[in-house]
């Protein structure tokens, strides 16, 4: 009997270990992703911008939505960058609490959902442009990125109507070698 009782007080030991593991690190309950969400009171406004759309996932889903015409979960998995689910959820959801996006049943689809650009989240396209031509100047570019980078240059009035209009400035790029 004392052997049997041993093991089964292990066995529950792990399994209040594997909840308590479960409970702290999965999307259900994250202190890190409460307080990654959490708005500083500093009154500082790029903190304010930092909290709302400056992590480098919400970045790279606004940019997909801006230049490549991306509106679907799953196009947006396809990105080269290769975010993780939890994370793509994550930061739709987030986009979407803040007014970024905006979230509609796709009509080809009813059981999935497209994402769309809200006035607010349009308001943020000439800072997508800024950082793509702050990024020119301190990073190598190929050829499409650079013919992008000339027609921001030369007709910025006329790629911030297509973004407003959910128009695609350029395709999107072909898988990394390697990836999936």
């Amino acid at each position: 009997g004392g052997l049997l009782a041993s093991q089964f007080t292990f066995k529950k030991q792990v399994n209040y270990f594997y909840a308590y593991h479960l409970l702290f690190t999965s999307n259900i309950f994250n202190l890190h992703e409460m307080n990654e969400t959490k708005k500083h009171d500093s009154g500082c406004l790029v903190a304010y911008g930092v909290d709302t759309f400056g992590d480098r996932w919400s970045l790279l889903v606004l940019r997909d939505i801006m230049l490549y015409g991306k509106r679907r979960y799953n196009e947006f998995l396809a990105s080269n960058e290769q975010i993780a689910t939890n994370v793509l959820a994550s930061r739709l959801k987030h986009l979407e609490s803040e007014g970024i996006l905006s979230k509609e049943r796709d009509p080809e689809n009813r059981r999935s959902y497209v994402y769309s650009l809200t006035d607010k989240g349009i308001a943020l396209a000439p800072v997508i442009l800024e950082i793509i031509r702050w990024s020119s100047l301190h990073n190598s570019s190929d050829v499409r990125r650079r013919k992008l980078l000339k027609r921001i240059e030369s007709d910025r009035d006329g790629v911030l109507a297509d973004i407003q209009a959910a128009r695609p400035i350029l395709a999107a790029p072909p898988p990394a070698n390697g990836a999936g």
